[in-house]
């Protein structure tokens, strides 16, 4: 499965968080993974998928906390739920995985805002991640 389809399948699981209670996320997201069909979705993809829904599931609070710090006058409650979700799983990228750049993650956010979020979601977006990443220490290659 390309990156690219993994992040939009970890996307659509991390979607489906907000609708369902802390217990029922991992039934939900296996749920998920086992209704996936795709010649790519190999027992080595599910898996990965999971380990990254869960990575990201403990790391929630931390997350949500940076975006409503960069969120000026917005509440995590009144964000579009796309928009969240999108912010949510490209923040942790930006703060937690370091195989993916930070510009590779703002662009992949960007895209995702466009295809699910309204017109003007991937600026609001783009303009989150931003301030995130250029509030952390200086890197090289970034």
């Amino acid at each position: 499965m390309t990156r690219k389809r993994t992040r939009e399948n970890l996307y659509i699981m991390l979607f489906q968080t907000d609708f369902h209670n802390q217990e029922e996320r991992m039934e939900q997201a296996d749920i998920y993974l086992e209704g996936m069909e795709d010649a790519d979705a190999t027992k080595k993809a599910k898996a990965e998928l999971r380990e990254r829904y869960e990575a990201v599931l403990e790391h929630m609070e931390e997350i949500d906390q940076k975006i409503g710090e960069k969120a000026n006058g917005w509440t995590i409650s009144r964000l579009a739920k796309a928009d969240l979700t999108v912010m949510r799983l490209a923040v942790f990228e930006i703060l937690f995985d370091d195989e993916v750049p930070n510009g590779v993650a703002i662009n992949e956010a960007v895209e995702l805002a466009k295809r699910y979020g309204g017109d003007k979601s991937y600026g609001f977006v783009n303009g989150i991640l931003s301030s995130v990443v250029k509030e952390l220490p200086s890197q090289n290659g970034d």
